[in-house]
């Protein structure tokens, strides 16, 4: 089969090594991909824009392609998959109007509110000194987010009055996200335990996959501006059966009812970033229509099954005919970011140490792009895997192409020796300005139950 992944991101890279390894994937072409994917043994750059349907629907039809993968949210929400869908192609992703859920933080509030979904208490403003007034009445902490698409970064957790009003003045008095933060969302602010919970969903059909923990704050001890997220681990001990029985009974279930109720069918990954209170109750923060990023690497180091059957079957209707198999590893992604991330930050810095001792040789050859080739890993070879995020080729060196650089991924026999084998790894790459947290996993490690 001939399979295309659209995006750019260290998810897209976790996702084409995946499927690359699938006995009925011929061909993986990732657009554009990174200088990671170019590496990819069995994987093809193709330098189209991840939103370019027109472009995506001729390049599809020309490489007969069985089946497209959308990885990121901008595409999602700019209609790519209504496109492909329209042009006869399969397509793994929801349509525009269903990733409304991630392209609108107010419609994903009034969602969950009309189908009794639990989350915080909010209001919507595009009025800037009615957002300040009502800042005012309920004081902090509160939680003031971008309405529209902001990279991970449209979320500002304000612990002070002053914060909070500083955010309202950046969004809707200085458009600091353009579109994205002409309207704000203004919600109290949870307190608990966040998780990622992530399913595969084809009409009714649900499949959950491993869960997992991000660490969205750029600092150690979650302190900082928040980010794309600076690194992940699966699974989170704080998800038992239990709970996640309550998850899919409270959570999932009614949102994919909702959103058929509301002629709105999904098909493709559906995320939920929860907060766990201390009474056990989960409560949503934001729903996401892809995979996370960075939860999808640690989570596909993880996965038994293969990918590709997992969402043939998806988009087939079969969801059900399938299951997904985990190992009993845990497995740890360390982002390692630009300096100034997630603000301003330099590109163009050569990347060193992704060649190591013991790694598969890249297709590209000694001195290549050098994406760290790890060996079969349900055979005893390599236990690290370096995922590209922002690095592109330049035909002699990886060089640094975005704010988050690398995620180095590793596995282990719990949260600690994966972190530990992932922070080995870390160390021996370089790069002007490199920076990561080295912090990750912390939550886990605290409970003293880490697997």
């Amino acid at each position: 089969m001939h399979i295309l992944i659209i995006g750019a991101g260290g998810r897209e890279h976790a996702l084409a090594w995946k499927i690359a390894q699938s006995p009925q994937a011929e061909r993986v072409f990732v657009a554009p991909g990174n200088g990671g994917t170019l590496a990819e043994p069995g994987v093809e750059n193709v330098d189209l824009e991840p939103t370019d349907a027109e472009a995506l629907i001729r390049f599809a039809r020309e490489q007969q392609i069985d089946l497209c993968i959308i990885g990121p949210e901008t595409p999602l929400v700019a209609g790519v998959s209504d496109a492909l869908v329209a042009a006869g192609l399969r397509c793994c992703g929801p349509t525009r109007q269903a990733a409304r859920l991630e392209g609108s933080k107010d419609f994903a509030k009034a969602f969950m509110r009309r189908h009794g979904i639990p989350t915080a208490a909010y209001r919507t403003f595009d009025d800037r000194e009615q957002a300040l007034a009502y800042l005012d009445r309920i004081g902090a902490p509160v939680v003031v987010k971008a309405d529209g698409l902001a990279a991970g970064k449209g979320v500002v957790v304000a612990e002070t009055l002053a914060e909070a009003r500083a955010a309202v003045e950046a969004m809707l008095g200085q458009g600091q996200f353009g579109a994205a933060g002409a309207r704000v969302v203004i919600e109290d602010k949870l307190l608990g335990e966040e998780v990622s919970f992530i399913v595969l969903v084809s009409g009714e059909q649900v499949l959950p996959l491993a869960t997992s923990q991000d660490h969205k704050a750029r600092d150690e001890g979650d302190r900082g501006p928040n980010t794309g997220g600076m690194g992940a681990y699966s699974p989170a001990p704080i998800v038992t059966p239990e709970l996640q029985q309550r998850i899919m009974r409270e959570v999932i279930e009614p949102t994919v009812a909702g959103l058929r109720a509301e002629g709105l069918p999904y098909l493709g990954f559906l995320y939920a970033g929860l907060m766990i209170g201390a009474d056990g109750t989960p409560r949503v923060l934001e729903y996401n229509c892809r995979l996370g990023d960075p939860e999808t690497q640690p989570i596909l180091m993880r996965l038994e099954s293969d990918l590709l059957e997992l969402c043939l079957a998806a988009s087939e209707g079969r969801l059900t005919e399938v299951e997904a198999r985990w190992r009993d590893q845990a497995a740890l992604g360390v982002v390692m970011a630009a300096a100034g991330y997630p603000g301003a930050y330099a590109k163009g810095q050569p990347i060193s140490g992704l060649e190591t001792a013991g790694d598969s040789d890249s297709k590209a050859g000694t001195g290549g792009a050098g994406t760290d080739m790890s060996t079969d890993l349900s055979t005893g070879g390599s236990k690290t895997k370096v995922f590209h995020a922002g690095t592109r080729y330049d035909g002699e060196r990886t060089l640094t192409d975005g704010g988050r650089v690398l995620c180095v991924t590793a596995l282990g026999a719990d949260v600690g020796e994966a972190a530990a084998n992932a922070y080995a790894r870390a160390e021996r790459i370089r790069f002007d300005g490199a920076f990561y947290r080295r912090d990750i996993g912390h939550r886990a490690l605290k409970r003293g139950t880490s697997r």
